[in-house]
């Protein structure tokens, strides 16, 4: 996917920090299974550092702001 507009590029940016967010508490969890945790955490990291690049990408599109 590729952002076009500032405001997809905020979307992004919101739903960039919810899944931060989710994947720290994630992270801090010690009960339940193990290995779905494990799973479900490789899975967010993997979205975190695709969202990641879509902003990286569209910022670096954007001409200078003054």
């Amino acid at each position: 996917m590729n952002l076009t507009s500032e405001r997809e590029a905020a979307n992004t940016r919101f739903k960039l920090a919810r899944l931060e967010a989710r994947y720290e508490i994630l992270r801090n969890e010690t009960g339940g299974d193990a290995h779905v945790r494990e799973l479900t955490m490789s899975s967010l990291k993997r979205l975190i550092n695709q969202l990641k690049e879509e902003i990286a990408r569209y910022e670096a599109h954007q001409p200078a702001r003054r």
